[in-house]
């Protein structure tokens, strides 16, 4: 160690804080509700080497994928002149789907070397393309979800002229605003940091706590049971029909490593439930933190002795132009299911939660107007030691619920229902979370669109406690399909009720 526990432990802090000031920041000055209620978005700090540092504790899917961003931008921008700002949300370079715009900020030391990168990441109401929201339930390729942002240099321009091919540009130029102003704040910080540590102690922080992560997670594994387990799971429809996805992950542990292998999931489809590696790899190491060592540094140290590997051209590993939107929600969600299922037996079993995000769009069908995108928590699973919680949001989305005052009073909609889904969660020596209920009634014509899952097939208990419920999606009383999308007249009224968490234990 170049650096004694104590002041390993004081640059960390240092560093975590850093992470958490450039979210708050970003959060108070959105003005979408996306990210100033629900808080979908990420930040975080990367070394010279594009290596994640340090993020704060936002959404997982964004936060495992971003260092591919930083890779991208390395690989392409040579020359990273002091504050030179990069935008991106290309699913195929460092992205994960088109929504989720990034936005990266070179560090520099006082020689201006390279330091690091301080970059956001946030969930945008719309980018663009043929559905308002940018969300659609049936797009087959990248370009019916929206504007593709290829790794571009920031200038005095290159926003405004971004957002102006977006719906709601005023809005839009806002939060890219905040973005920006995240970034500056992680850039200020860090410089602070070096003039009161040292650069040099600073660059030795990075390193280390890299380092400490690795050393962690190889203690952990250590302590395993060599072996080799399996886990198969589904996802609900495929192209237009109904048939299901399966999905395939063997998991070994040899020593201090971890291997996870997803062949003989299924191949692409000509939909968008298809996901970039990126994405798989984010859902996967997010469900190994949960199981292997919580509380470890979050950084890219704690990865090093995990090797994800998906077949190119399955669902897990799509080619371009794929289409994407629901990979990152929804086949993520299924993905961090089926990493906890292979590691049950080594680890613990845990009775599955939603596993979906319930992603709702309303926007004015003109395409003009107001959109609004926002993701439903439900029933989370019971393990051995608690009942799962309640209408909470879950595994890859970690986000909060948009509160009803907001919703209507910036959408012609009144709020009907938000309760509890009562029973819905499994029952057991430890029962299931229940699942919520969300009744909304247009009051105006509205475009809507759903991304849903675990509608047809229940979320497991484990250790002999009964499955949750699934979920549903009503219009007046008639069920939708999981994915759906049309118009609601006034006075209809679009119900979705969330799946409850497996119970654990008879």
């Amino acid at each position: 160690m170049s650096l004694d526990p104590v002041s390993l432990q004081v640059l960390l802090g240092a560093l975590r804080a850093t992470c958490e000031e450039m979210g708050a920041a970003l959060i108070r000055s959105a003005h979408s509700a996306n990210i100033k209620e629900r808080r979908d978005c990420s930040t975080a700090l990367f070394d010279a080497r594009g290596e994640l540092v340090m993020q704060a504790e936002h959404i997982p899917v964004h936060l495992g994928s971003m260092p591919d961003a930083v890779a991208t931008i390395l690989d392409e921008a040579v020359d990273c002149d002091p504050g030179s700002e990069w935008i991106a949300n290309d699913p195929y370079r460092g992205g994960t789907h088109l929504p989720d715009i990034t936005l990266i900020r070179a560090l520099h030391g006082e020689d201006g070397s390279l330091l690091g990168f301080a970059a956001s990441r946030a969930h945008h109401a719309d980018v663009g393309g043929p559905t308002p929201g940018s969300m659609p339930f049936d797009s087959r390729t990248l370009d019916e979800e929206g504007v593709v942002i290829e790794p571009v240099l920031v200038g005095e321009d290159t926003l405004d002229g971004l957002a102006r091919r977006m719906r709601n540009p005023e809005e839009r130029i806002a939060d890219l605003r905040a973005q920006r102003a995240a970034n500056r704040i992680g850039s200020e910080r860090i410089a602070e940091l070096c003039a009161r540590e040292g650069e040099a102690r600073v660059r030795d922080a990075m390193a280390e706590v890299l380092d400490y992560g690795e050393r962690r997670t190889r203690a952990r594994l250590a302590e395993l049971t060599d072996g080799r387990w399996s886990a198969s799971d589904v996802l609900e429809g495929g192209e237009r029909g109904l048939e299901d996805l399966e999905l395939r992950v063997e998991a070994t542990i040899e020593g201090e490593r971890l291997r996870l292998d997803f062949v003989g999931s299924a191949d692409q489809v000509d939909g968008n439930l298809n996901c970039p590696l990126a994405v798989t790899r984010s859902a996967a190491l997010f469900a190994v933190r949960v199981l292997l060592d919580p509380d470890a540094p979050p950084s890219a140290g704690a990865h090093r002795p995990i090797e994800i590997t998906a077949p190119e051209g399955s669902l897990l590993n799509a080619r371009h132009p794929a289409a994407v939107a629901a990979g990152n929600v929804e086949t993520s969600s299924r993905v961090a299911d089926l990493v906890m299922a292979a590691l049950a037996e080594p680890l613990g079993s845990t009775a599955q939660g939603q596993g979906t995000m319930n992603n709702l769009t309303l926007a004015d069908p003109s395409g003009e107007g107001f959109t609004y995108y926002e993701t439903l928590g439900g029933g989370q699973g019971a393990d051995a030691d608690s009942p799962g919680p309640s209408a909470i949001h879950v595994a890859m989305s970690n986000t909060l619920n948009t509160p009803i005052e907001v919703i209507e009073s910036e959408l012609p909609v009144r709020i009907r229902e938000l309760g509890l889904r009562r029973g819905s969660g499994g029952s057991g020596s430890r029962r299931g979370g229940d699942g919520l209920v969300r009744e909304i009634e247009a009051l105006e014509p509205l475009a809507y669109s759903l991304i849903t899952e675990r509608r047809r097939h229940a979320p497991r208990g484990s250790e002999g406690g009964a499955d949750g419920d699934p979920g549903r999606n009503l219009i007046d009383g008639e069920e939708l399909d999981p994915k759906a999308g049309g118009r609601l007249e006034p006075g209809q009224i679009l119900r979705i009720e969330t799946p409850g968490g497996g119970g654990h234990g008879a």
